[in-house]
């Protein structure tokens, strides 16, 4: 036997017919595939490279698409946001000010790791075979695996509560 109570409940809050949040929910799914999929073709076939002439501006070329889509995916979530039903709980200053920081130390997180890996380590230049000279160990990745990760979903938690 399942319980399904807490489903239920759950759909009470979430308007999952709501086209914003069928976009948001698209635009976080599609992102990932979309990067990982083209990095995996350009590291079998070198395509972009050849197309772009370097690996170095085929990297950047797909940085500037991944953070494109980067801001789709925030103006679908908040707009998501904005149209969904509300916690009656969470509409209180202990939850934006939880929310708040919740979001810093997420954004604390992805700005590290990015100043750490730079562009091309960021955006995913080892598939372009653009190594970096050592693996980075020192903050934030002396305390996380994968801060880029646990900061885009700590940000992205903040803002919810928010």
């Amino acid at each position: 036997q399942v319980d399904v109570t807490a489903m239920a409940r759950l759909f009470g809050y979430v308007d999952v017919t709501d086209s914003g949040f069928i976009a948001a929910v698209f635009s976080i799914a599609f992102n990932p595939l979309f990067w990982n999929v083209v990095a995996r073709w350009e590291h079998k076939t070198r395509a972009l490279s050849r197309v772009f002439g370097s690996p170095h501006a085929a990297c950047y070329c797909l940085g500037a698409v991944i953070l494109m889509l980067n801001c789709v995916r925030s103006h679908c979530f908040t707009e998501a946001m904005k149209s969904q039903p509300k916690l009656e709980g969470l509409d209180c200053h202990w939850a934006y000010y939880s929310g708040l920081a919740i979001l810093a130390v997420g954004t604390l997180f992805v700005i590290s790791s990015f100043l750490a890996l730079g562009f091309t380590g960021t955006f995913l230049g080892d598939y372009f075979g653009i190594l970096m000279e050592a693996k980075v160990t020192h903050f934030p990745f002396s305390v996380l695996d994968n801060p880029m990760y646990w900061g885009s979903t700590a940000v992205y938690l903040g803002w919810s509560l928010m």
